[in-house]
């Protein structure tokens, strides 16, 4: 096993906010040049929950991996459906994660959850980012 993947919660109840705070977060995120280096197949998961808002900020490029949950409250109704969407993103190998929530009224739930085992041997969480 890997060395846990970085994890940041990003909450807000505007999806356009939510995106526009990945979006900057992954451009703190040095890109590799294709075939340049061994990590040319690095990428950066991201799932958010809730339908675009029209355009997302949030690149299209292949070192992005974007998944976009049913809104509802993903720790609650939505659990198996992250459950499932998060293990087979884990599987890929992200270098870092990124999961966009409406709501921070579940929020210590979720990190609890994420806490948990198998995950607490799979993600490093970091700080929660308003947006």
């Amino acid at each position: 096993m890997g060395e846990p993947v970085p994890t940041t919660l990003v909450v807000g109840a505007s999806a356009a906010a939510r995106e526009a705070a990945i979006a900057a977060l992954l451009d703190t995120i040095p890109r590799h040049a294709a075939s340049s280096t061994p990590d040319a197949g690095a990428f950066s998961a991201v799932i958010l929950e809730g339908l675009a808002s029209g355009s997302s900020p949030i690149p299209d490029l292949p070192s992005v991996r974007l998944v976009r949950l049913a809104p509802g409250c993903p720790c609650c109704a939505g659990n198996l459906v992250l459950r499932v969407t998060l293990n087979r993103l884990l599987r890929q190998g992200p270098e870092r994660l990124f999961i966009g929530l409406a709501s921070s009224e579940h929020l210590d739930q979720l990190r609890s959850w994420l806490q948990k085992a198998p995950y607490d041997q799979l993600l490093a969480l970091g700080p929660v980012v308003s947006a």
